[in-house]
């Protein structure tokens, strides 16, 4: 899936989105273990990392060349300031309509629309790759993202009280939600 889009952002400087591409993958990776230790909301720590980077290289690679799926990247001025992905559930008949979402945006560009951006984005791709719904889950403590994707259109549909269990605060309630594409 191919995605290219150039966004004026809140504070005017301009914002290229686009497909993370294989040569990309060190820029991403480094990204990750960024994002990943600025916030407790996120599904992972840094030091869980789990992809060198060519195994990273090729992961790009091989969602660069989906019909169906895509890992974008949000660039400022070449540096890379978030990134966002959209996937298949699964590819059996009962669940290729649906697609997961994923956001990271280091801390440093906050505030900025690209969080936005990049939502708005993978729903875009979502709907062009013809998925029914598209998939979320947030931490609740993370209000800014759930106000977020509220106002993209997501609606919560359940809640898991134990979603996650953070090595900082414990247990971690997370919302379900969900955008209907059709």
């Amino acid at each position: 899936m191919k995605y290219k889009k150039v966004i004026t952002l809140k504070d005017g400087s301009q914002c290229l989105l686009q497909n993370a591409a294989p040569k990309d993958a060190q820029k991403v990776m480094d990204s990750y273990l960024i994002t990943h230790s600025e916030t407790d909301y996120l599904t992972s720590y840094p030091d869980e990392r789990s992809l060198d980077a060519e195994a990273e290289r090729i992961a790009l690679q091989e969602r660069e060349a989906s019909e169906n799926e895509i890992e974008l990247c949000a660039w400022i001025h070449r540096e890379l300031a978030g990134t966002a992905g959209m996937y298949a559930v699964g590819n059996r008949s009962k669940l290729r309509h649906r697609a997961s979402f994923g956001i990271s945006v280091e801390k440093r560009f906050w505030g900025r629309g690209i969080g936005r951006a990049l939502t708005q984005a993978c729903v875009e791709c979502a709907r062009s790759a013809g998925y029914a719904q598209l998939e979320l889950e947030v931490v609740a403590d993370n209000t800014a993202a759930i106000a977020l994707y509220k106002s993209v259109g997501f609606q919560e549909y359940g809640r898991n009280p134990k979603g996650f269990c953070s090595r900082l605060t414990g247990w971690q309630e997370l919302v379900l939600m969900r955008l209907e594409l059709e």
